[in-house]
């Protein structure tokens, strides 16, 4: 994977960067934590300019939300959870992980596709929901774009100060979005407890 992703973006330079992270959308095992960080490696050495790395990040990103922006608008959510639980297991995507992203949203609204743009494990299928629920295209374009934009830029940044260590952010930031994903499921849990609660409680 490392191999491919550093030969894509050596050959094809920013429009590299923008492809690799339109497929990093499409594809969740594809890892923005490798292909950003590596353009900020590639800054570090000359070869590539730190805003054009970012805005080539950030504009792969937006167009790679658009499929499944889209694919909730039109599909549907239960056909999506079904062809999820039968396909979903060649882009680690479950009709489990539908629920939990359309949940956060149902909940946050426009601030979950915000927030989730800046969480690892959520932050590609938070698009669905959106389309679900017809959130309106400008608004999410706009969350999107501000919650893309700060997850790249300090992914690259990150990159460019471990120079040739660049891969250590996906070390470490793999068992913290775990973390943080099992922590964002708890306090969902925690609160739709609560709220059943209050209802048992009327």
């Amino acid at each position: 994977m490392t191999e491919w992703i550093t030969n894509t973006m050596a050959s094809l330079g920013y429009l590299g960067i923008g492809l690799l992270m339109f497929l990093e959308n499409l594809f969740p095992p594809i890892p923005s934590e490798l292909i950003m960080p590596l353009a900020g490696y590639t800054v570090s050495q000359g070869k590539m300019e730190m805003l054009p790395a970012i805005l080539a990040g950030v504009i792969g990103t937006i167009l790679g939300a658009f499929p499944w922006y889209y694919a909730g608008k039109f599909v549907g959510e239960e056909r999506l959870r079904q062809l999820a639980d039968k396909y979903g297991k060649w882009i680690t995507v479950s009709g489990a992980d539908i629920d939990k992203a359309n949940n956060w949203f149902t909940r946050y609204g426009g601030r979950a596709v915000f927030l989730c743009r800046l969480v690892p494990g959520v932050r590609t299928i938070i698009s669905l929901p959106a389309g679900l629920n017809d959130m309106p295209l400008i608004p999410f374009l706009i969350y999107s774009t501000i919650g893309t934009a700060l997850w790249v830029s300090f992914l690259t940044g990150a990159g460019y100060l471990l120079g040739d260590h660049y891969e250590l952010v996906d070390e470490y930031l793999g068992p913290v979005s775990k973390i943080v994903l099992l922590s964002l499921i708890i306090l969902f849990g925690l609160w739709v407890i609560r709220k059943n609660m209050r209802k048992s409680a009327e």
